[in-house]
Protein backbone atom coordinates (compact mmCIF):
# COMPACT_ATOMS: atom_id res chain seq x y z
CA UNK A 1 0.00 0.00 0.00
CA UNK A 2 1.32 3.42 -1.20
CA UNK A 3 1.48 5.99 1.84
CA UNK A 4 2.48 9.49 1.85
CA UNK A 5 3.33 10.47 5.23
CA UNK A 6 2.63 14.88 6.34
CA UNK A 7 5.06 16.31 8.92
CA UNK A 8 5.63 19.48 10.88
CA UNK A 9 8.72 18.30 13.13
CA UNK A 10 11.04 15.53 13.83
CA UNK A 11 9.39 12.93 12.72
CA UNK A 12 9.33 10.47 14.94
CA UNK A 13 6.13 8.95 14.28
CA UNK A 14 7.64 8.34 10.47
CA UNK A 15 10.94 6.70 12.05
CA UNK A 16 8.31 4.45 13.99
CA UNK A 17 6.99 3.81 10.43
CA UNK A 18 9.83 3.35 8.37
CA UNK A 19 11.28 0.80 11.25
CA UNK A 20 8.12 -1.73 11.07
CA UNK A 21 8.36 -1.48 7.14
CA UNK A 22 11.86 -2.74 7.20
CA UNK A 23 11.08 -5.03 9.97
CA UNK A 24 8.64 -6.57 7.61
CA UNK A 25 5.46 -5.68 9.82
CA UNK A 26 3.77 -3.23 8.17
CA UNK A 27 3.25 -3.82 4.38
CA UNK A 28 3.32 -0.09 3.31
CA UNK A 29 5.50 1.79 0.79
CA UNK A 30 6.01 5.79 1.82
CA UNK A 31 6.05 7.58 -1.50
CA UNK A 32 6.57 10.77 -0.59
CA UNK A 33 6.37 12.78 3.04
CA UNK A 34 5.06 16.37 2.68
CA UNK A 35 5.82 19.31 5.57
CA UNK A 36 4.58 22.69 6.00
CA UNK A 37 7.86 23.61 7.45
CA UNK A 38 11.01 24.14 5.92
CA UNK A 39 13.13 22.83 8.66
CA UNK A 40 11.56 20.06 9.53
CA UNK A 41 14.16 17.42 10.39
CA UNK A 42 12.11 14.56 9.19
CA UNK A 43 12.66 16.14 5.21
CA UNK A 44 15.91 15.54 6.46
CA UNK A 45 15.29 12.12 7.51
CA UNK A 46 13.39 11.50 4.64
CA UNK A 47 16.06 12.47 2.09
CA UNK A 48 18.59 10.19 4.05
CA UNK A 49 16.12 7.16 2.74
CA UNK A 50 15.80 8.11 -0.57
CA UNK A 51 12.10 8.97 0.25
CA UNK A 52 11.02 11.96 -1.91
CA UNK A 53 10.28 15.06 0.08
CA UNK A 54 7.86 18.03 -0.90
CA UNK A 55 7.62 21.37 0.71
CA UNK A 56 4.16 23.07 1.04
CA UNK A 57 4.73 25.69 3.30
CA UNK A 58 2.41 28.42 4.96
CA UNK A 59 3.82 31.65 6.54
CA UNK A 60 1.93 34.33 8.14
CA UNK A 61 -0.14 35.99 6.11
CA UNK A 62 -0.50 33.61 3.26
CA UNK A 63 -3.89 33.22 1.65
CA UNK A 64 -4.71 29.69 3.14
CA UNK A 65 -7.09 28.54 0.51
CA UNK A 66 -4.36 28.68 -1.46
CA UNK A 67 -2.32 26.85 0.55
CA UNK A 68 -4.94 24.26 1.02
CA UNK A 69 -5.04 23.78 -2.59
CA UNK A 70 -1.21 22.93 -3.13
CA UNK A 71 -1.44 20.67 -0.49
CA UNK A 72 -3.74 18.90 -2.27
CA UNK A 73 -2.28 19.00 -5.50
CA UNK A 74 1.44 18.04 -3.86
CA UNK A 75 -0.06 14.98 -2.02
CA UNK A 76 -2.45 13.98 -4.71
CA UNK A 77 1.03 14.19 -6.93
CA UNK A 78 2.49 11.39 -5.27
CA UNK A 79 -0.68 9.09 -5.71
CA UNK A 80 -1.37 7.57 -2.25
CA UNK A 81 -3.65 5.03 -1.46
CA UNK A 82 -3.24 6.45 2.22
CA UNK A 83 -2.17 9.46 3.95
CA UNK A 84 -0.78 9.39 7.30
CA UNK A 85 -0.34 12.76 9.42
CA UNK A 86 2.16 12.47 11.46
CA UNK A 87 2.54 15.19 13.78
CA UNK A 88 1.05 17.49 11.09
CA UNK A 89 0.07 20.61 12.96
CA UNK A 90 -1.99 21.78 10.33
CA UNK A 91 -5.99 21.59 10.23
CA UNK A 92 -6.69 20.27 6.91
CA UNK A 93 -8.83 22.25 4.32
CA UNK A 94 -11.55 20.45 2.22
CA UNK A 95 -9.40 20.18 -1.02
CA UNK A 96 -7.67 17.86 -0.03
CA UNK A 97 -10.36 15.75 2.33
CA UNK A 98 -12.54 15.97 -0.90
CA UNK A 99 -9.90 14.13 -3.06
CA UNK A 100 -9.26 11.60 -0.82
CA UNK A 101 -12.45 10.87 1.81
CA UNK A 102 -12.32 8.48 4.06
CA UNK A 103 -8.39 7.85 3.15
CA UNK A 104 -6.44 10.33 5.78
CA UNK A 105 -5.57 9.25 9.44
CA UNK A 106 -4.20 10.87 11.96
CA UNK A 107 -2.24 9.80 15.32
CA UNK A 108 -2.92 11.99 18.55
CA UNK A 109 -1.90 12.04 21.81
CA UNK A 110 -4.68 11.53 23.90
CA UNK A 111 -7.89 9.12 24.53
CA UNK A 112 -10.19 11.29 22.10
CA UNK A 113 -12.92 12.29 22.11
CA UNK A 114 -11.36 13.92 25.31
CA UNK A 115 -8.57 16.53 25.11
CA UNK A 116 -8.51 17.58 21.13
CA UNK A 117 -6.57 19.79 19.72
CA UNK A 118 -2.52 20.54 20.17
CA UNK A 119 -2.08 20.21 23.52
CA UNK A 120 -3.43 16.41 24.81
CA UNK A 121 -1.15 15.81 27.85
CA UNK A 122 -1.09 19.14 29.11
CA UNK A 123 -4.84 18.91 29.18
CA UNK A 124 -4.81 15.40 30.45
CA UNK A 125 -3.01 16.90 33.22
CA UNK A 126 -5.07 19.86 34.03
CA UNK A 127 -8.26 17.87 33.86
CA UNK A 128 -6.67 15.39 36.70
CA UNK A 129 -7.31 12.38 34.75
CA UNK A 130 -5.19 9.21 35.56
CA UNK A 131 -5.25 7.44 32.37
CA UNK A 132 -4.99 9.11 28.47
CA UNK A 133 -3.29 7.45 25.38
CA UNK A 134 -2.99 7.86 22.07
CA UNK A 135 -5.33 7.46 19.39
CA UNK A 136 -5.65 6.80 15.11
CA UNK A 137 -8.61 8.39 13.61
CA UNK A 138 -9.91 8.98 10.85
CA UNK A 139 -9.80 12.85 9.65
CA UNK A 140 -12.53 15.07 8.93
CA UNK A 141 -13.27 19.06 8.78
CA UNK A 142 -12.77 19.04 12.02
CA UNK A 143 -9.84 19.58 15.33
CA UNK A 144 -9.61 15.82 16.29
CA UNK A 145 -13.46 14.83 15.65
CA UNK A 146 -13.27 11.92 12.68
CA UNK A 147 -14.27 8.34 13.39
CA UNK A 148 -11.71 6.38 15.90
CA UNK A 149 -9.96 3.25 14.59
CA UNK A 150 -7.58 2.63 17.57
CA UNK A 151 -6.38 3.35 20.71
CA UNK A 152 -3.91 2.88 23.56
CA UNK A 153 -3.87 3.99 27.15
CA UNK A 154 -0.92 5.25 29.16
CA UNK A 155 -1.36 5.78 32.46
CA UNK A 156 -0.92 9.73 34.47
CA UNK A 157 1.75 9.53 36.92
CA UNK A 158 2.13 11.39 40.21
CA UNK A 159 5.09 13.93 38.89
CA UNK A 160 4.63 13.70 35.81
CA UNK A 161 5.08 16.67 33.60
CA UNK A 162 3.52 17.57 30.02
CA UNK A 163 6.31 16.64 28.38
CA UNK A 164 7.41 13.21 30.44
CA UNK A 165 3.63 12.17 29.58
CA UNK A 166 4.18 13.10 26.17
CA UNK A 167 7.17 11.27 26.27
CA UNK A 168 5.43 7.61 27.58
CA UNK A 169 2.54 8.63 24.71
CA UNK A 170 4.61 8.31 22.24
CA UNK A 171 5.91 5.20 22.80
CA UNK A 172 2.32 4.09 22.25
CA UNK A 173 2.14 6.05 19.27
CA UNK A 174 5.04 4.28 17.62
CA UNK A 175 3.43 0.92 18.51
CA UNK A 176 0.08 1.62 17.52
CA UNK A 177 -0.14 3.84 14.13
CA UNK A 178 2.31 1.06 12.11
CA UNK A 179 0.32 -1.51 13.44
CA UNK A 180 -3.34 0.50 12.01
CA UNK A 181 -1.16 1.39 8.85
CA UNK A 182 -0.76 -2.53 8.21
CA UNK A 183 -3.95 -3.33 9.63
CA UNK A 184 -5.38 -1.41 6.56
CA UNK A 185 -2.70 -2.23 4.03
CA UNK A 186 -4.23 -6.29 4.53
CA UNK A 187 -7.41 -5.36 4.58
CA UNK A 188 -7.91 -6.05 8.42
CA UNK A 189 -9.45 -2.65 8.61
CA UNK A 190 -11.68 -0.70 6.07
CA UNK A 191 -11.89 3.23 5.58
CA UNK A 192 -14.61 2.43 3.59
CA UNK A 193 -16.87 6.12 4.75
CA UNK A 194 -19.82 4.11 4.86
CA UNK A 195 -18.13 1.38 7.50
CA UNK A 196 -15.86 2.92 9.09
CA UNK A 197 -15.99 2.82 13.22
CA UNK A 198 -16.64 -0.92 12.79
CA UNK A 199 -14.50 -2.77 15.64
CA UNK A 200 -12.02 -5.44 14.30
CA UNK A 201 -13.77 -8.80 15.00
CA UNK A 202 -11.10 -10.58 15.48
CA UNK A 203 -10.26 -10.05 19.34
CA UNK A 204 -6.58 -11.36 19.26
CA UNK A 205 -5.72 -8.71 16.41
CA UNK A 206 -7.43 -5.78 18.65
CA UNK A 207 -5.32 -2.68 18.54
CA UNK A 208 -5.91 -1.29 22.27
CA UNK A 209 -2.96 -1.19 24.13
CA UNK A 210 -3.66 -1.05 27.57
CA UNK A 211 0.05 -1.05 28.89
CA UNK A 212 2.66 1.45 29.73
Amino acid sequence: MDVAVLVSGRGSNLKAICSAIDAGTCAANIVGVVSDRKKAAALGFADERGIPTRLVSLRKGDDRSLWNEDLAKTVASLNPDLIVLAGFMRVLGSPLLERFPGRIINVHPALLPSFPGHSGPQDALDGGVRITGCTVHIVDAGVDTGPIIAQAAVPVLDGDSADSLHARIQVQEHRLLPAVIHQIAVGAITLDPLTVGTPVTDPARSLTVPDV
